[in-house]
């Protein structure tokens, strides 16, 4: 049970969803096995080395947190440092005379390999915010090294075993806060997090080496009983000045919690903007938020059973993963295709089963039928026209298709007025396929001219002017 104050432990509960994610981003990447070349150089983000290894191997042993609070007369403020520690397992294989280290033991649903766990880890302070001032309060940490032993047995028999270590670390968070100047009552909190282990490396000690005595993807969460923190990123005027002056070192703080709501902060490795969420169709961690859910699924539902009986024993964490690609059924995996919530946002709850728009309630347009002036002719589907990609265009695939001709599959207007050609272009062996997919190649009006109807790829008719302005043709009767 958290000694936390019951309004900053509800607020740090809900905190912590984000914070895991931030935790465990990139700890295995698909396709989830040990031997992957991604996965051989692991955790990136937020990782305080040794003091004695930062001449090394160019990584830092400590990080600093700076934000504006507004703290009330008696306020308490509670922090939370949250890392992993890099437990190092090794394989062993049982034998008549005892154990010998293997880098495979073959299971019947499993590959035991070896690998760095990440195991989390949790240093809380609870402190009166009159205490920070002057030269604050410093915390100094230690977790002893620890070794574990765990047989492995299969159909009742030991095969093998599995050996764990985690080094010593040591560590040092430091709080100090002061007041602010001006009519507002406000004050510039700093929270700087240092890994002090005392291991001296070798001369060409490696990274590999320094990470079971580093703190991996170290974060704060910071709360406040009763005040309130202010934005670093949109603060308000009169803080701004001084939010200008935080000095934050290979973190950022972000509000965390519903819009509106300032009494945690998560200070983050990995920038973030204010209030982050997890989106409601995520069913699981999959440990790669720069990727899609959608495709990870896929992709690992994909994987051979050698491939998934690898994943599965690699880590616990990447079985997970496999267990939950494989049982997702159909439905589930349909909500991950996409999801627009700022529109949402606008139609409100009562319209948020009904699209944005929808073209069989405005009469006004119709795609299929609607026509444009190019060159002083109709324009619509079913037209030829000749393809002249304007200068403005940023792929430089469709300058590919200059002098091609296409046939207009719709006309379409966006929002701000502007008249569209959706297109498939002619001798494409692919088009039906576009075509049934609804997938085309859109040109503006001036970036066509008008083909009279004949063979494919025939030239303009005599006098055609490319690049003429286009008028919307109203429709007249049904």
């Amino acid at each position: 049970m958290s000694g936390y104050p019951e309004r900053i432990e509800q607020g740090f509960a809900a905190a912590r969803q984000i914070a895991d994610a931030v935790l465990l981003e990139g700890y295995v990447l698909y396709p989830y096995r040990a031997s992957a070349a991604k996965n051989r150089l692991r955790w990136q983000f937020g990782v305080l080395v040794p003091p004695e290894y930062t001449a090394q191997g160019g990584e830092h042993s400590h990080q600093r947190t700076e934000c504006l609070m507004e703290a009330r007369e008696g306020d308490v403020l509670a922090v939370e440092l949250r890392f992993l520690r890099v437990q190092r397992r090794t394989v062993e294989k049982a034998t008549a005379v005892g154990f010998e280290s293997v880098e495979r033991l073959e299971l019947a649903d499993r590959d035991l390999v070896e690998w760095d766990e990440g195991v989390e880890e949790r240093i809380e302070l609870v402190v009166p915010v009159e205490e920070l001032a002057g030269e604050g309060v410093q915390l100094p940490f230690r977790l002893p090294g620890i070794g574990e032993t765990g047989l492995v047995h299969e159909h009742g028999a030991v095969v093998g075993r599995l050996v764990r270590r985690r080094e010593q670390v040591d560590g040092l968070v430091w709080l100090r806060a002061e007041e602010l100047p001006g009519p507002y009552r406000a004050q510039r909190l700093t929270v700087e997090v240092e890994n002090t282990s005392a291991w001296m490396p070798l001369r060409r000690a490696t990274r590999d080496q320094a990470l079971p005595r580093s703190l991996v993807s170290a974060h704060l969460l910071l709360g406040l009983e009763h005040g309130r923190f202010l934005s670093v990123t949109d603060p308000p005027e009169w803080a701004r000045p001084a939010v200008e002056r935080c000095r934050n070192e290979r973190t950022w703080p972000v509000l965390v919690g519903p819009d509106g709501e300032r009494r945690v902060v998560l200070s983050s490795p990995i920038i973030l903007e204010d209030h982050p969420r997890i989106a409601p169709e995520s069913l699981g961690t999959l440990y790669d938020a720069t990727e899609i859910d959608e495709i990870l699924a896929l992709r690992t539902a994909a994987l051979t059973e050698e491939e998934k009986r690898e994943a599965r024993g690699t880590d616990e964490r990447a079985g997970a993963v496999i267990d939950l690609a494989e049982s997702m059924p159909p439905e589930v995996l349909e909500r991950l295709h996409g999801a627009i919530r700022g529109l949402r946002e606008v139609t409100g709850a009562a319209g948020a089963d009904q699209p944005w728009w929808d073209p069989a309630d405005d009469p006004a347009v119709d795609p299929e039928r609607d026509r444009v002036l190019v060159d002083g002719r109709e324009v619509g589907a079913g037209s030829r026209v000749l393809l002249r990609p304007g200068r403005r265009r940023t792929d430089a695939q469709d300058l590919f298709l200059d002098g091609r001709t296409g046939v207009v599959e719709a006309v379409l207007h966006d929002l701000d007025g502007s008249v569209h050609l959706a297109v498939t272009v002619e001798d494409d062996p692919g088009a039906d396929l576009w075509r049934a997919q609804g997938r085309f190649r859109y040109f503006q009006p001036d970036e066509v001219t008008p083909l009279d109807g004949g063979a494919p790829g025939a030239a303009p008719g005599a006098g055609a002017v490319t690049g003429a302005g286009a008028v919307v043709v109203p429709l007249e009767g049904p």
